[in-house]
């Protein structure tokens, strides 16, 4: 969340009848700060005394760092110490900006390679692909290095330059590139365009504190094209900025309107937030898009314009994080993120799906229990409840994916397949006329048989466990090891068929890659939405006014 200064004020209370302080007050203080004192002595003398005696040389920097984490994981997961070194990635992800060369890096067999350049960035323009294996940097060998220190090299003030040596598959010499870092500004707003004839979409990737900007000029821009409905699309929206959500929800509200309010231990933090600006359009039909991964500020947008019934939410079920956090200043240049307050959405109800504060006797938490949660009202009566986060008015099933693409895609499958049509391909379709052909897809079956694919066959595994178990309870005689072997038989798996099976699928994830190669993320989201059930749904609502205003309890808006 934004950067906020806290100052707390010491409070002192006096009797006004005899002049002192209240002893009893007094003394509770007086116990708590004992307390407080005894235990950092302990700490601080434990530690001196291991230091000194301990058998083996102890990483005074990691003890103490784990004893800091171990503690504050006893609070919740949003509640850090960030040092220093980690200080510029935390305000990457507030301001979506950093200094470098501009290209995601990922980390496989003992390497680091360019994983995906930003298009127009400095990797992009000085000709870095995706599959590069990073050799050197400037002079120095980072083979064997891990992603973070690469990560480090690679990053650097605006204006200064490096050079970059990579191996490219086949390419027999090693390739040099010169590059000049830059000021890299991530864009909240990835992509916008019409759809469906007039639907406009908007995709918000994270809420820096460019986001209300991005969208408002995006939304600005589709009612200039025509647009007469609008999809806003916060799927895997892992949130960012409280403010900031405030401002997007205030494009579709009237200024005045109150968005959400916090509330924490600490009542100078409790702050109500309303629209404070004009709107853009506070009657276009609207649809958001939400999943598991909608979360935070996502949380936010979502929540209220459902509560104030402005909106149709369309997904799955959200994350349900309803905390708030701020920094604190920390000696030595350090940081402390730290959950000041609950937030709450216009009806009332916080969405915080899991109650930190009430743990299992083995420490570990769950989420609230539908059966614990209570009702409220939207703004035209309709009934929502609270914890576990924003259910959708209309939910849409979650296709599982088969598991042969989830080991396609983890053993970079899809990734290597695409470098390599990269590299024999100039050019492809624009994203919106690509499709993979028949025959593409039999080179990618090729492909992947020419390298030996081994995966996880789950039927297999749980029928091996499931004999284990029938021998150990004595179950396993003769006419049960003919079912099962009959069984076996049935569950053999066969390549083939199963490239055959998840056709479709796997055409559709080898697609996306493919075409981010060409038209980096802008032309990933392009691939990826072609075939979008939720999307589909939620241009099918806005275009059928008497379902939306059903679903929005429009007839008895009072």
């Amino acid at each position: 969340m934004k950067n906020i200064r806290l100052t707390f004020a010491t409070v002192t209370v006096l009797s006004f009848c005899s002049g002192f302080i209240n002893p009893i007050w007094a003394g509770k203080s007086d116990e708590k700060n004992f307390e407080i004192s005894r235990n950092l002595d302990i700490f601080n003398s434990l530690f001196k005394e291991l230091n000194m005696f301990y058998v083996d040389t102890i990483n005074a920097e990691k003890a103490i760092s784990d004893g800091v984490n171990a503690m504050l994981a006893r609070l919740d997961p949003y509640t850090e110490y960030i040092p220093e070194k980690e200080k510029d990635d935390f305000f990457f992800s507030t301001t979506g900006e950093y200094a470098g060369i501009g290209s995601f890096i990922m980390e496989r067999d003992n390497a680091v390679y360019i994983s995906e350049p930003y298009e127009g960035m400095p990797a992009q323009l000085a000709g870095l692909r995706p599959g590069d294996k990073i050799v050197m940097i400037d002079n120095d060998t980072v083979l064997g290095w891990k992603s973070a220190k690469v990560s480090e090299r690679l990053k650097g003030p605006a204006n200064t330059q490096l050079k970059v040596t990579v191996e490219r598959p086949g390419v027999k010499d090693l390739l040099s590139f010169e590059l000049t870092r830059k000021k890299i500004q991530m864009p909240a707003v990835p992509y916008y365009d019409v759809v469906c004839d007039s639907v406009g979409y908007i995709y918000l990737s994270s809420f820096t504190d460019t986001s209300a900007g991005e969208v408002k000029r995006a939304l600005q821009d589709l009612k200039k094209r025509g647009i007469t409905s609008l999809v806003l699309d916060l799927r895997s929206n892992g949130g960012g900025i409280l403010e900031q959500a405030v401002q997007i929800v205030n494009l579709f509200v009237p200024k005045g309107v109150e968005v959400l309010s916090t509330r924490g231990r600490n009542k100078k933090m409790d702050k109500i937030y309303k629209t404070t600006q004009e709107p853009v359009d506070v009657k276009m039909p609207l649809a958001v898009l939400i999943d598991g991964g909608t979360a935070s500020s996502s949380e936010i947008v979502a929540g209220a314009l459902q509560d104030l019934d402005r909106a149709v939410i369309i997904g799955s079920r959200s994350y349900g994080k309803g905390l708030v956090q701020s920094t604190r200043p920390l000696p030595y240049n350090g940081m402390l993120k730290v959950t000041i307050a609950r937030y709450y959405i216009p009806s009332g109800r916080l969405i915080q799906a899991i109650d930190y504060s009430h743990r299992n006797p083995d420490g570990s938490v769950a989420r609230i229990p539908d059966s614990l949660t209570h009702e409220f009202k939207t703004a035209h009566g309709r009934i929502v409840r609270d914890g576990g986060g924003i259910k959708p008015d209309v939910e849409t099933s979650m296709e599982r994916r088969g598991n042969i693409s989830y080991y396609l895609m983890k053993d970079f499958y899809f990734f290597d397949y695409a470098t390599r049509y990269a590299a024999e391909h100039d050019t492809i379709p624009a994203p919106k006329d690509f499709k993979l052909s028949d025959e593409e897809y039999e080179g990618f079956k090729a492909f992947v048989k020419s390298k030996d694919f081994k995966y996880d066959k789950q039927s297999e595994r749980i029928l091996s466990d499931l004999k284990e178990v029938a021998k150990f309870e004595g179950y396993f005689d003769e006419n049960t090891q003919k079912q099962f072997e009959a069984l076996e038989a049935c569950l053999n798996h066969d390549l083939d068929r199963d490239l055959e099976t998840f056709h479709d699928e796997i055409a559709e994830l080898l697609s996306i890659e493919i075409v981010k190669r060409y038209y980096y993320q802008k032309g990933e989201i392009i691939e990826s939405i072609k075939n979008d059930k939720d999307l589909k749904e939620a241009c099918r609502i806005l275009g059928n006014k008497s379902r939306y205003d059903e679903i929005l309890n429009l007839s008895g808006k009072h």
